[in-house]
Protein backbone atom coordinates (compact mmCIF):
# COMPACT_ATOMS: atom_id res chain seq x y z
CA UNK A 1 0.00 0.00 0.00
CA UNK A 2 1.46 3.53 -1.08
CA UNK A 3 0.21 6.06 1.58
CA UNK A 4 -0.54 9.82 0.84
CA UNK A 5 -0.08 12.52 3.55
CA UNK A 6 2.86 12.57 5.96
CA UNK A 7 1.48 10.96 8.94
CA UNK A 8 1.78 7.39 8.38
CA UNK A 9 0.47 6.26 10.98
CA UNK A 10 -2.97 7.97 10.46
CA UNK A 11 -3.18 7.49 6.60
CA UNK A 12 -2.60 3.48 7.84
CA UNK A 13 -5.45 3.97 10.75
CA UNK A 14 -8.03 4.67 7.50
CA UNK A 15 -6.56 1.93 5.17
CA UNK A 16 -7.70 -0.71 8.01
CA UNK A 17 -11.21 0.58 6.30
CA UNK A 18 -10.23 -1.61 3.05
CA UNK A 19 -7.11 -4.09 4.76
CA UNK A 20 -5.96 -6.46 6.83
CA UNK A 21 -3.05 -7.20 8.93
CA UNK A 22 -1.29 -3.86 7.50
CA UNK A 23 2.46 -3.24 8.59
CA UNK A 24 4.65 -0.58 7.71
CA UNK A 25 7.58 -1.07 6.28
CA UNK A 26 9.15 2.25 5.10
CA UNK A 27 8.21 5.94 5.14
CA UNK A 28 4.72 6.07 2.81
CA UNK A 29 4.80 1.91 2.14
CA UNK A 30 3.10 -0.55 4.09
CA UNK A 31 2.06 -4.54 3.43
CA UNK A 32 -1.27 -5.79 3.91
CA UNK A 33 -2.46 -9.82 3.93
CA UNK A 34 -5.75 -8.79 2.09
CA UNK A 35 -6.92 -5.01 0.81
CA UNK A 36 -10.87 -4.72 -0.53
CA UNK A 37 -9.88 -2.83 -3.82
CA UNK A 38 -13.34 -1.21 -3.83
CA UNK A 39 -12.85 0.35 -0.54
CA UNK A 40 -9.58 1.49 -1.63
CA UNK A 41 -10.76 3.96 -4.59
CA UNK A 42 -12.70 5.64 -1.05
CA UNK A 43 -9.32 6.05 0.77
CA UNK A 44 -8.07 9.65 1.03
CA UNK A 45 -4.58 9.21 2.74
CA UNK A 46 -3.88 5.82 0.36
CA UNK A 47 -2.72 6.79 -3.17
CA UNK A 48 -2.91 2.84 -4.40
CA UNK A 49 -2.66 -0.80 -3.72
CA UNK A 50 -0.60 -3.07 -5.40
CA UNK A 51 -0.37 -7.17 -5.91
CA UNK A 52 3.12 -7.46 -4.38
CA UNK A 53 5.61 -9.28 -6.81
CA UNK A 54 8.50 -8.75 -4.20
CA UNK A 55 10.43 -6.17 -2.17
CA UNK A 56 14.14 -5.23 -2.66
CA UNK A 57 16.44 -2.31 -1.57
CA UNK A 58 16.14 1.52 -2.92
CA UNK A 59 18.02 1.09 -6.28
CA UNK A 60 17.19 0.57 -9.60
CA UNK A 61 18.57 -3.11 -9.74
CA UNK A 62 17.04 -4.34 -6.98
CA UNK A 63 14.00 -2.84 -8.25
CA UNK A 64 14.77 -5.29 -11.98
CA UNK A 65 16.06 -8.33 -10.13
CA UNK A 66 12.67 -8.12 -8.38
CA UNK A 67 10.93 -8.43 -11.47
CA UNK A 68 13.69 -11.01 -13.46
CA UNK A 69 12.54 -13.41 -10.21
CA UNK A 70 8.97 -12.70 -10.02
CA UNK A 71 6.78 -15.41 -10.84
CA UNK A 72 4.47 -13.19 -13.94
CA UNK A 73 1.15 -14.98 -15.37
CA UNK A 74 -0.08 -11.63 -16.73
CA UNK A 75 0.06 -11.17 -20.77
CA UNK A 76 -0.94 -8.22 -22.76
CA UNK A 77 0.77 -4.65 -22.57
CA UNK A 78 2.64 -2.89 -19.48
CA UNK A 79 3.77 0.38 -18.44
CA UNK A 80 5.98 1.02 -15.31
CA UNK A 81 5.33 3.51 -13.03
CA UNK A 82 8.14 4.36 -9.97
CA UNK A 83 7.70 6.46 -7.48
CA UNK A 84 10.06 7.57 -4.03
CA UNK A 85 7.92 8.98 -1.32
CA UNK A 86 8.68 12.33 0.15
CA UNK A 87 12.38 12.29 -1.35
CA UNK A 88 12.85 9.38 1.14
CA UNK A 89 15.55 7.57 -1.51
CA UNK A 90 18.37 8.82 -3.68
CA UNK A 91 17.02 7.07 -6.78
CA UNK A 92 16.04 7.77 -10.31
CA UNK A 93 12.57 6.76 -11.42
CA UNK A 94 13.72 7.38 -14.97
CA UNK A 95 16.13 4.90 -14.82
CA UNK A 96 13.80 2.35 -12.61
CA UNK A 97 10.97 2.94 -14.89
CA UNK A 98 13.45 2.51 -18.08
CA UNK A 99 15.77 -1.00 -16.06
CA UNK A 100 12.26 -2.50 -15.30
CA UNK A 101 10.35 -1.87 -18.31
CA UNK A 102 13.49 -3.71 -20.18
CA UNK A 103 12.93 -6.79 -17.94
CA UNK A 104 9.17 -7.07 -18.54
CA UNK A 105 9.83 -6.80 -22.41
CA UNK A 106 12.71 -9.30 -22.29
CA UNK A 107 9.71 -11.70 -20.34
CA UNK A 108 7.44 -11.14 -23.36
CA UNK A 109 5.42 -8.57 -22.90
CA UNK A 110 4.88 -5.38 -25.01
CA UNK A 111 5.26 -1.85 -23.16
CA UNK A 112 2.20 0.84 -23.63
CA UNK A 113 2.47 3.88 -21.58
CA UNK A 114 -1.00 5.28 -22.89
CA UNK A 115 -3.26 2.20 -22.06
CA UNK A 116 -1.66 -0.66 -20.76
CA UNK A 117 -3.62 -3.70 -19.57
CA UNK A 118 -1.14 -3.87 -16.40
CA UNK A 119 0.94 -1.55 -14.50
CA UNK A 120 3.50 -1.96 -12.51
CA UNK A 121 4.21 -0.05 -9.62
CA UNK A 122 7.86 0.83 -7.94
CA UNK A 123 7.80 2.40 -4.37
CA UNK A 124 10.76 3.29 -2.69
CA UNK A 125 10.41 4.24 0.82
CA UNK A 126 13.20 4.96 2.49
CA UNK A 127 15.95 1.68 2.31
CA UNK A 128 13.19 -0.30 0.84
CA UNK A 129 11.53 -0.56 -2.44
CA UNK A 130 8.20 -2.26 -3.54
CA UNK A 131 7.28 -3.75 -6.62
CA UNK A 132 3.51 -5.19 -7.98
CA UNK A 133 0.87 -4.78 -9.98
CA UNK A 134 -1.84 -1.99 -8.96
CA UNK A 135 -4.84 -3.47 -8.51
CA UNK A 136 -6.50 0.01 -7.22
CA UNK A 137 -6.02 3.57 -7.04
CA UNK A 138 -7.99 5.94 -4.96
CA UNK A 139 -10.18 8.64 -6.91
CA UNK A 140 -8.44 12.07 -5.98
CA UNK A 141 -11.51 13.90 -7.04
CA UNK A 142 -11.51 16.38 -3.71
CA UNK A 143 -10.42 19.64 -5.39
CA UNK A 144 -13.92 18.93 -7.15
CA UNK A 145 -16.03 20.10 -3.41
CA UNK A 146 -13.61 22.27 -2.29
CA UNK A 147 -15.90 23.90 1.07
CA UNK A 148 -16.54 27.57 -1.05
CA UNK A 149 -17.95 25.77 -4.17
CA UNK A 150 -20.90 24.21 -2.29
CA UNK A 151 -24.32 25.84 -2.82
CA UNK A 152 -24.59 26.36 1.05
CA UNK A 153 -20.91 27.76 2.60
CA UNK A 154 -19.74 28.60 5.93
CA UNK A 155 -15.83 29.39 7.09
CA UNK A 156 -14.42 26.67 9.00
CA UNK A 157 -15.44 24.08 6.95
CA UNK A 158 -13.47 20.91 7.22
CA UNK A 159 -11.20 19.92 3.84
CA UNK A 160 -13.27 16.94 1.75
CA UNK A 161 -9.46 14.85 2.45
CA UNK A 162 -9.73 14.54 5.89
CA UNK A 163 -13.45 14.66 6.20
CA UNK A 164 -13.11 11.68 4.06
CA UNK A 165 -11.15 10.01 6.52
CA UNK A 166 -12.66 10.42 9.83
CA UNK A 167 -15.79 8.67 7.84
CA UNK A 168 -14.11 5.75 6.88
CA UNK A 169 -12.06 5.24 10.19
CA UNK A 170 -15.86 5.64 11.73
CA UNK A 171 -17.20 2.81 9.50
CA UNK A 172 -18.25 5.01 6.04
CA UNK A 173 -18.75 2.47 3.44
CA UNK A 174 -21.98 0.20 1.47
CA UNK A 175 -24.19 -0.72 4.09
CA UNK A 176 -23.55 1.67 6.93
CA UNK A 177 -25.35 4.37 7.92
CA UNK A 178 -23.27 7.42 9.75
CA UNK A 179 -24.30 10.07 11.51
CA UNK A 180 -22.85 13.55 12.73
CA UNK A 181 -24.38 15.26 15.08
CA UNK A 182 -22.88 18.73 15.12
CA UNK A 183 -23.04 18.28 11.04
CA UNK A 184 -22.41 22.13 10.04
CA UNK A 185 -22.43 22.30 6.32
CA UNK A 186 -22.64 18.57 5.96
CA UNK A 187 -18.89 18.06 4.48
CA UNK A 188 -18.57 14.79 6.41
CA UNK A 189 -21.75 13.63 5.26
CA UNK A 190 -21.19 14.24 1.71
CA UNK A 191 -17.89 12.02 1.61
CA UNK A 192 -19.20 9.55 3.97
CA UNK A 193 -22.09 9.34 1.08
CA UNK A 194 -19.49 9.74 -1.65
CA UNK A 195 -18.49 6.44 -0.42
CA UNK A 196 -21.91 4.23 -0.04
CA UNK A 197 -23.23 4.86 2.99
CA UNK A 198 -26.75 6.20 4.16
CA UNK A 199 -25.85 9.46 5.91
CA UNK A 200 -27.95 11.07 8.77
CA UNK A 201 -26.86 14.83 10.12
CA UNK A 202 -28.04 16.93 12.99
CA UNK A 203 -27.57 20.43 13.76
CA UNK A 204 -28.47 22.78 16.46
CA UNK A 205 -29.12 26.06 13.97
CA UNK A 206 -31.84 26.30 11.45
CA UNK A 207 -29.83 27.47 9.01
CA UNK A 208 -27.06 25.06 8.98
CA UNK A 209 -29.59 21.99 8.64
CA UNK A 210 -30.99 23.94 5.71
CA UNK A 211 -27.76 24.59 4.03
CA UNK A 212 -26.43 21.19 5.33
CA UNK A 213 -29.80 19.24 3.16
CA UNK A 214 -28.75 21.62 0.27
CA UNK A 215 -25.46 20.11 -0.20
CA UNK A 216 -26.50 16.94 0.81
CA UNK A 217 -28.71 17.52 -2.48
CA UNK A 218 -26.90 18.46 -4.39
CA UNK A 219 -23.91 15.87 -3.87
CA UNK A 220 -25.56 12.69 -3.54
CA UNK A 221 -29.12 13.19 -5.36
CA UNK A 222 -30.49 10.16 -4.60
CA UNK A 223 -27.79 7.68 -4.76
CA UNK A 224 -27.79 7.34 -1.43
CA UNK A 225 -30.82 7.92 1.60
CA UNK A 226 -29.68 11.30 3.71
CA UNK A 227 -31.76 13.68 5.74
CA UNK A 228 -30.92 16.36 8.70
CA UNK A 229 -32.79 16.79 11.65
CA UNK A 230 -32.77 20.43 13.52
CA UNK A 231 -32.14 19.37 17.13
CA UNK A 232 -29.61 19.36 20.25
CA UNK A 233 -26.68 16.61 19.90
CA UNK A 234 -27.30 16.24 23.93
CA UNK A 235 -30.90 14.12 23.05
CA UNK A 236 -30.79 12.98 20.06
CA UNK A 237 -34.70 12.57 17.75
CA UNK A 238 -32.97 9.16 16.92
CA UNK A 239 -33.14 5.61 18.85
CA UNK A 240 -30.57 3.40 20.62
CA UNK A 241 -28.41 1.80 17.71
CA UNK A 242 -29.93 4.05 14.89
CA UNK A 243 -26.62 4.39 12.91
CA UNK A 244 -23.40 2.01 12.70
CA UNK A 245 -20.96 4.81 13.03
CA UNK A 246 -20.51 8.66 14.48
CA UNK A 247 -18.53 11.31 13.20
CA UNK A 248 -18.56 14.83 14.71
CA UNK A 249 -15.95 18.08 14.66
CA UNK A 250 -16.33 19.09 18.11
CA UNK A 251 -16.94 23.23 18.41
CA UNK A 252 -14.16 24.86 19.16
CA UNK A 253 -14.89 27.35 21.80
CA UNK A 254 -13.36 30.77 20.33
CA UNK A 255 -15.24 29.90 17.51
CA UNK A 256 -18.29 28.53 18.08
CA UNK A 257 -21.79 29.94 19.04
CA UNK A 258 -23.27 27.31 21.99
CA UNK A 259 -26.70 28.77 23.34
CA UNK A 260 -27.57 26.45 25.99
CA UNK A 261 -24.95 24.48 26.95
CA UNK A 262 -21.36 25.11 28.27
CA UNK A 263 -18.15 23.66 25.90
CA UNK A 264 -17.86 20.47 28.69
CA UNK A 265 -21.10 19.97 29.05
CA UNK A 266 -21.84 20.18 25.08
CA UNK A 267 -19.38 17.46 24.66
CA UNK A 268 -19.87 15.48 27.21
CA UNK A 269 -23.25 15.10 26.96
CA UNK A 270 -22.92 14.69 22.75
CA UNK A 271 -20.55 12.20 23.28
CA UNK A 272 -23.05 9.98 25.73
CA UNK A 273 -25.81 9.97 23.13
CA UNK A 274 -23.36 8.98 20.46
CA UNK A 275 -22.61 6.26 22.51
CA UNK A 276 -26.31 5.00 22.81
CA UNK A 277 -27.46 5.60 18.94
CA UNK A 278 -23.83 4.17 17.60
CA UNK A 279 -20.99 1.60 18.37
CA UNK A 280 -17.99 3.47 17.05
CA UNK A 281 -17.40 6.75 16.08
CA UNK A 282 -14.80 9.61 15.44
CA UNK A 283 -14.70 13.21 17.75
CA UNK A 284 -12.41 15.68 15.88
CA UNK A 285 -11.09 18.49 18.13
CA UNK A 286 -9.21 20.94 19.28
CA UNK A 287 -7.74 19.52 22.29
CA UNK A 288 -8.45 16.07 23.73
CA UNK A 289 -11.73 14.86 25.31
CA UNK A 290 -10.46 11.44 26.18
CA UNK A 291 -11.76 11.59 30.15
CA UNK A 292 -15.11 13.30 28.69
CA UNK A 293 -15.10 9.56 25.87
CA UNK A 294 -14.02 7.52 28.48
CA UNK A 295 -17.16 8.71 31.23
CA UNK A 296 -19.17 8.50 28.19
CA UNK A 297 -19.04 4.66 27.68
CA UNK A 298 -16.49 4.86 25.19
CA UNK A 299 -13.09 2.90 24.36
CA UNK A 300 -10.19 5.49 22.89
CA UNK A 301 -8.82 3.11 20.65
CA UNK A 302 -6.67 5.22 19.38
CA UNK A 303 -5.56 8.91 19.49
CA UNK A 304 -3.70 11.11 16.67
CA UNK A 305 -2.83 14.64 17.14
CA UNK A 306 -2.81 16.33 12.99
CA UNK A 307 -1.82 19.93 12.68
CA UNK A 308 -3.92 22.30 10.26
CA UNK A 309 -2.04 25.17 10.44
CA UNK A 310 0.03 27.11 13.27
CA UNK A 311 -2.83 27.79 15.29
CA UNK A 312 -4.55 24.71 14.53
CA UNK A 313 -3.94 20.92 15.80
CA UNK A 314 -6.62 18.76 15.31
CA UNK A 315 -7.32 16.25 17.92
CA UNK A 316 -9.19 12.89 16.45
CA UNK A 317 -10.14 9.88 18.68
CA UNK A 318 -11.24 6.57 17.80
CA UNK A 319 -13.95 5.00 19.93
CA UNK A 320 -15.67 2.20 20.47
CA UNK A 321 -18.38 1.53 22.28
CA UNK A 322 -17.57 -0.57 25.81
Amino acid sequence: MEFAGEEDAFAAREASAAAAGIEAVGPGIAVADAVDPDRVRGLAYTHAAVDLLGRGDADPASARAVVEAASIERTGTVAVRARVVRDSADVSTATVERECGAALVDRGFDVDLDDPDHTLRVVFGGDTCLVGWVVAKSVRDFSTRRPTDRPFFQPGSMAPMDARAYANVAGAGPDATILDPMCGTGGVLIEAGLVGSDVVGNDAQAKMARGARENLAHYLGDDVDHGVIRGDATALALRDDAVDGVVFDAPYGRQSKIARHSLDDLVSAALSEAARVAPRGVLVADRSWRTEALDAGWRVTDTFERRVHRSLVRHVHVLERE
